[in-house]
């Protein structure tokens, strides 16, 4: 094996890549537009996977992977990027997966998101969701977000994250970024603590477990502006996912705690253009007075409903608008929107019945 893991990287990102794998039998392999593409390489052994995933290490980093057989973290190629890392075994070979975060924090302009997320980013408090499957990009979004409260307002930002991915600078703000197992040992414990030093932002990289959930809820109802992430692909779907963790007991009170908080949910999803590369789609629930009532009462079937018809003031979109918008514009296409939508048939008929056409087919 005559190359190096920042040779890979530098592949990656000539190709506007995303993710690097590195498995024991296999070329590596880049994720290009959403597909894994192997490299015109020779499969790796399981030696060269090893030292590939190795070489970014300290000597306490595999002493704890070895031990706990997993380890996330976050690191920076000079000249290229930051990238965030996940070493993990695969039976007993030892395999990585490398994802690009550029240096860049991109504005919400130049991620084409719409006018609505300027307007969630300026809440003085309440807890904003943003929401997808991995590789949706929810932690650019989020810097994105950040950034803009950075440069807008004079406050104090924590983030919590695991690993730290976008590097931001103190501007108009701020800025404390905090990493688990560096600087804190869990979210949970990050958040008991966090009204102490005095927070305005707080941005909480995963909502795992109940009791980070509970926490960061106290800490939006105190009068505060959360940000949290969950592996959720809706907007119904992140609420009953926040219930969820609850025992039954307590999801009543979690219910009305949460309608008296939400302030927002972002779900959304990276597709391939028909252009090359990849575009948005984002559904987006404000908690309206009506959203707010139906959580409390536990009515979430009829908050899809709800997203549809009061969008006039709100900006909310449901995912299949913002599929059948994309169409419209000639960005995806029919077969692909139909493949990435949990309505099909609402899709199809909203298709049908605007008798559009997409734009070059």
């Amino acid at each position: 094996m005559d190359y190096s893991l920042p040779q890979l990287f530098k592949a990656l990102m000539d190709q506007n890549g995303s993710d690097l794998h590195i498995v024991a039998g296999s070329p590596p392999r880049l994720r290009i537009d959403g597909q894994l593409l192997p490299l015109d390489l020779p499969p790796l052994n399981v030696s060269e996977a090893m030292n590939l995933c190795y070489s970014v290490l300290t000597e306490n980093q595999k002493k704890h992977f070895e031990q706990k057989k997993e380890l996330d973290l976050a690191f920076s190629v000079k000249g290229l990027a930051r990238f965030r890392a996940n070493i993990y075994y695969e039976g007993t070979n030892v395999a990585g997966a490398f994802r690009v975060i550029p240096y860049k924090i991109y504005t919400m302009d130049e991620l084409n998101l719409p006018p609505v997320i300027k307007t969630i980013a300026q809440l003085p408090r309440g807890l904003v969701l943003v929401t997808g499957p991995t590789g949706s990009g929810k932690s650019t979004t989020l810097a994105s977000i950040i950034n803009f409260i950075n440069e807008t307002r004079y406050e104090h930002i924590i983030t919590i994250e695991d690993p730290v991915e976008f590097i931001h600078h103190h501007n108009n703000c701020v800025l404390s970024q905090r990493e688990i197992g560096k600087d804190t040992k869990s979210f949970s414990d990050a958040l008991k603590s966090i009204l102490r030093q005095d927070p305005d932002v707080v941005m909480v990289g995963e909502l795992r477990d109940q009791e980070t959930i509970a926490s960061a809820l106290t800490v939006a109802e105190t009068g505060h502006l959360v940000f949290g992430t969950l592996h959720t692909n809706d907007c119904i779907s992140s609420l009953n996912r926040i219930i969820d963790v609850f025992p039954p007991h307590q999801q009543a009170q979690i219910r009305v705690q949460l309608s008296m908080t939400l302030e927002a949910v972002v779900s959304q999803l990276l597709i391939p253009s028909s252009k090359g590369g990849r575009v948005q789609a984002l559904e987006i629930m404000r908690t309206t007075s009506a959203v707010r009532a139906l959580i409390g009462e536990g009515k979430f079937n009829q908050i899809y409903s709800a997203i549809q018809s009061g969008q006039s003031d709100s900006g909310m979109q449901t995912m299949n608008q913002s599929l059948f918008n994309l169409v419209k514009k000639g960005k995806i296409t029919k077969q692909i929107a139909i493949t990435k939508t949990g309505m099909p048939d609402e899709l199809s008929e909203m298709m049908n019945r605007s008798g559009a056409r997409p734009r070059g087919r």
